[in-house]
């Protein structure tokens, strides 16, 4: 039995012209996870990461604090789905910029709706695959994780993407894998154990490196 830890990536640029960037917490975020696992005496014996920016960046500041990371796997099918797309299904009209705790708040509204009927195939996102072959990409990871690797995997991805894996170890709704989304917090640590035939859940979401007092301001959603 080995153990899958899956990490999201530290804040990113929320709200910025480019998303796909770490922000300067971001970074301390991951480092400190990297310290933190490094401390416990986890090391890895197998990478893998999505391809876009965020996640080579997280997974550099987690090496930077961890000391000891191997090469990562690129698994572009780790990649989080296209948000603004999702949404243009649904809204195809001016949205207005997440700028203030309502517009925010509707931002994440309208994903919902856009989710949910990329999920039940009544809409295709433009530049998006169709919802099955987007998780086929995520499920095709955790079954390379089954059959190929041993020991201790580091996956490094999105809030997406991670939520979907879990909601296939678990066999949820399509409604609780956004819930599961929704919540995912940057940098936090899901722990599965695997063996040759299948996954298990064991925490979620979980950010122990930041647990101290002058850290608490550093948990982030987005």
């Amino acid at each position: 039995m080995g153990t899958l830890y899956l990490v999201r990536h530290g804040q990113a640029s929320f709200g910025a012209a480019d998303y796909d960037q770490l922000s300067a917490l971001g970074v301390r975020q991951c480092e400190a996870l990297g310290r933190w696992f490094a401390e416990r005496g986890v090391a890895f014996d197998h990478v893998l990461r999505g391809s876009l920016r965020r996640h080579a960046q997280s997974l550099d500041a987690l090496a930077a604090g961890h000391g000891r990371v191997p090469a990562a796997l690129e698994w572009p099918g780790l990649n989080e789905y296209d948000g603004e797309a999702v949404v243009r299904a649904v809204h195809p009209g001016p949205i207005a910029a997440a700028d203030t705790p309502e517009a925010y708040r509707h931002h994440f509204r309208l994903l919902r709706e856009g989710l949910l009927a990329w999920m039940a195939g009544r809409t295709q996102p433009a530049g998006m695959p169709a919802y099955a072959d987007w998780v086929a990409g995520i499920v095709g990871a955790l079954d390379h994780v089954r059959t190929q690797c041993d020991g201790n995997v580091l996956l490094v991805s999105s809030g997406g993407p991670i939520a979907t894996a879990v909601g296939q170890v678990l066999g949820t709704t399509a409604e609780t894998t956004i819930d599961l989304n929704y919540r995912m917090r940057n940098s936090a640590v899901t722990e599965l154990t695997y063996t040759p035939k299948r996954h298990l859940l064991v925490t979620y979401n979980h950010l122990p490196h930041l647990d101290a007092p002058e850290r608490r301001d550093w948990v982030t959603f987005t």
